[in-house]
């Protein structure tokens, strides 16, 4: 009732808005008729009269009776003769004195008439408003002057409000009834679809070309229910949902997962003292958060120097430390597997080999073969932790592309979710691969394929098509091989919200101080900041080139804009790598010598590994993030930084290439490519006023926390929740149809 309320009042409003403007529409055009008719009235009464006026126009006693007489017309209220210089020869009795021939020659200027021709105005008088004639009078001699005809204009004023009663009265009237016949026909027809579609839902008897819609109504209707959960979990996803979700989806089962990468390292210190590390990695700030709320095994590959004296024989320990929510079981590997499985293959040959940032990709026959022996290692770690024979597996990254279809070998009824946190290459890119085949052939074990954007999901089903022989089933996004499912989704990754991190930092003003102490700026700097892994597919040497032109075009900003780069050293032992290194070293030194003077150091490159609370503090002391990705799958230190800014200033400039930027449109996007359209980026950045960063970052800070992490892992739990029940019951249907062939043969 209060929604039918709710719809009548904004429907009779919106007629009222729409009444008043037709009303002063048709009040100006018939305003206007109603002046020019009085005009042709006063032209016809005074052509009719033109010849006794002409005739007595010397007598004045007979000029004014012959200008009574055209008074008697109902609406002329007065008359006058005027000279031809406009002084008043006669006038009747009620011929307004402020209207005389004088009077009219002082408002000329007002009415800007031709002297030798008719005029006529609306004038404004102490009686009401008049209408004002003023045409000319001539003999056979010429000219003689004017007659001024005065016609009383209250007659339309009244027909004015008539009018406007009658048009308030009826679109009230067809206000009221338009709502309630809109309710009436919304309500019927609504009943009517709604019936229909719970009886096709029911039934599932409709023609086979509305099938995939109806398929789409039933996960609408699937995705609308787990929306609406218990009111505890309703609005943005948090740990508390996820967990909610994870009981009520899957019964509340443990997560193993299964990445290169373990969330926390330990690691010898000075004086013997064993240090924790939180490693620089998109993968585990994602995932992190998940585990701490659902609990589980994170298998992982053991790469700390103390990793193995604070892990049991088994190769387990708990974390994080002092709050002990899940288990770390770390795999050993020998120095060559780590060589050939993770340098070689995995970074060497898959991560060019997806990524276009113009590295020729490397395949060695050895690294292949070390690469198949650690993912049938963690296959079979990941099945030992297993407690049950349908466990929930989520595989991480291209580091295990084999690992879904041997551990499927081992706990065929296992639901696997693989998600591959890099781009796919289109698929003749992907054919470069020589063992593409067996690369597909390993993800389709698993349940679930997931990327970050659907341009990802499009270019691993066109490889799959081009390569193997799998039906592809487009309408439900999933590829049939060897007698399974396995669904291919788009799944935008994101970070925990609230960001733990975040919480315990200081204030803004606080954050700045200490990083500007730090880095010897004062306290009217600019700040900019780079945040990466020293890898060649994160655009720092076309950042730090942008950073360079800025200062070419802007001499006003040397010596105040300093642009702090936090590169975590990584995979030193490949050359390309050194070579990006050294690389970015040359590069700042030689931006430094070119506009740097005394302690004043355009470019800071901090080359170490940077805990999470000295990432998070500088995020909040700068005054620009850059994120210059060549080719991303997402990139979350454009996430990381919008999450820091609490105070809603900042601006995060972003490369197009990377699957952020399909997401954080408020962002200033650019091409790093183009070092004359970054570097006016980040003047840009740098000039914008507080009130529109204020505008973007508001926007930006909604959408991470609305979209994060524990959404993207829920989406993907539902989703193989979905496929394992259909599995289920597939499982139980298949003995009943044999048994059924039997007894009928």
């Amino acid at each position: 009732m209060a929604r039918a309320l709710r719809f009548v009042t904004i429907l009779v409003v919106g007629l009222g808005l729409l009444t008043g403007a037709a009303l002063s529409l048709v009040n100006a055009t018939t305003r206007t008729w109603f002046e020019k008719d009085i005009a042709l009235r006063a032209r016809l009464v005074v052509n009719a009269s033109r010849r006794d006026l002409a005739a007595r126009w010397s007598e004045s006693p007979r000029l004014r009776q012959v200008l009574a007489d055209i008074t008697h017309d109902v609406r002329i209220m007065a008359a006058a003769a005027c000279s031809r210089g406009l002084g008043t020869i006669a006038r009747t009795p009620e011929y307004p004195d402020e209207l005389t021939c004088e009077a009219i020659r002082g408002g000329l200027d007002e009415l800007r008439p031709e002297l030798g021709g008719e005029r006529s105005a609306v004038l404004q008088i102490p009686g009401g408003r008049v209408h004002v004639s003023v045409l000319p009078v001539n003999d056979e001699r010429g000219s003689l002057g004017y007659a001024v005809l005065l016609h009383d204009l209250s007659f339309v004023e009244r027909r004015e409000s008539t009018t406007r009663a009658f048009f308030l009265a009826a679109f009230a009237i067809l206000a009221v009834a338009g709502s309630l016949i809109a309710l009436v026909a919304n309500r019927l027809s609504w009943r009517s679809f709604a019936g229909q579609l719970r009886h096709l839902l029911r039934t599932r008897q409709a023609k086979p070309e509305f099938q995939p819609l109806l398929r789409d109504v039933q996960e609408l209707v699937d995705e609308l229910l787990l929306e609406k959960e218990s009111p505890a979990a309703r609005g943005t996803w948090s740990a508390e949902r996820l967990r909610q979700t994870l009981t009520r989806e899957l019964r509340g089962e443990r997560i193993l997962i299964v990445a290169n990468r373990e969330p926390y390292v330990h690691v010898h210190g000075e004086g013997g003292k064993v240090n924790v590390l939180h490693p620089a990695s998109g993968l585990v700030t994602a995932l992190e958060p998940v585990m701490r709320a659902c609990s589980g095994v994170w298998v992982a590959h053991g790469s700390g120097s103390a990793d193995r004296e604070t892990a049991d024989a088994h190769g387990r320990v708990r974390v994080p430390p002092g709050e002990e929510a899940y288990v770390v079981r770390r795999v050993w590997l020998t120095p060559e597997e780590e060589q050939g499985y993770y340098y070689g293959y995995a970074n060497e040959g898959l991560w060019p080999l997806c990524h276009i940032a113009h590295t020729r990709p490397t395949f060695r026959r050895d690294d292949w073969e070390h690469y198949k022996t650690v993912n049938q290692r963690f296959a079979a770690a990941v099945c030992a932790e297993a407690e049950a024979d349908d466990p929930i597996i989520l595989v991480q990254d291209y580091h295990f592309a084999l690992a879904p279809a041997y551990i499927r070998a081992r706990l065929p009824r296992a639901t696997i979710i693989t998600f591959w946190h890099i781009p796919w290459p289109n698929p003749e890119r992907f054919g470069i691969c020589p063992q593409h085949e067996e690369i597909l052939a390993g993800l389709l074990g698993s349940s679930v394929v997931g990327f970050h954007t659907q341009l990802h999901c499009n270019n691993f089903v066109g490889a799959v098509e081009r390569s193997l022989e799998a039906r592809i089933d487009r309408e439900r996004s999933a590829i049939v091989y060897r007698g399974r499912d396995s669904l291919v989704r788009p799944y935008p990754i994101s970070i925990e919200w609230p960001n733990r991190w975040n919480e315990g930092a200081r204030p803004v003003a606080e954050c700045r101080a200490e990083v500007f102490r730090q880095l010897d700026l004062a306290p009217d700097a600019l700040l900019g900041v780079g945040v990466d892994r020293l890898d060649y597919t994160k655009g720092i040497e076309e950042r730090l080139l942008a950073v360079e032109r800025l200062l070419e075009r802007r001499p006003g900003l040397r010596g105040r804009f300093t642009f702090a780069q936090l590169a975590a050293p990584s995979r030193t032992v490949i050359e390309r790598y050194r070579q990006l290194s050294e690389s970015v070293e040359a590069i700042a030194a030689r931006i430094n010598a070119r506009f740097g003077h005394g302690s004043y150091r355009p470019i800071v490159l901090l080359r170490s590994h940077h805990e999470p609370e000295e990432v998070v503090r500088t995020y909040r002391a700068a005054n620009v993030c850059y994120v210059s990705s060549l080719h991303d799958g997402m990139n979350l230190v454009a996430k990381e930084f919008v999450a820091a800014r609490d105070d809603e200033q900042g601006v995060l400039v972003l490369s197009q290439f990377a699957g952020a930027s399909r997401e954080l449109t408020e962002a200033l996007i650019v091409n790093p490519y183009d070092i004359e359209a970054a570097s006016l980026a980040l003047e840009a950045a740098l000039l914008m006023p507080p009130e529109e960063q204020r505008e973007r970052m508001h926007a930006m800070r909604a959408l991470v926390k609305e979209f994060n992490v524990y959404r993207w892992a829920g989406r993907m739990l539902v989703d193989a929740s979905r496929l394992r029940q259909r599995e289920r019951l597939a499982g139980r249907l298949s003995p009943l149809m044999l048994s059924e062939r039997r007894r009928a043969s």
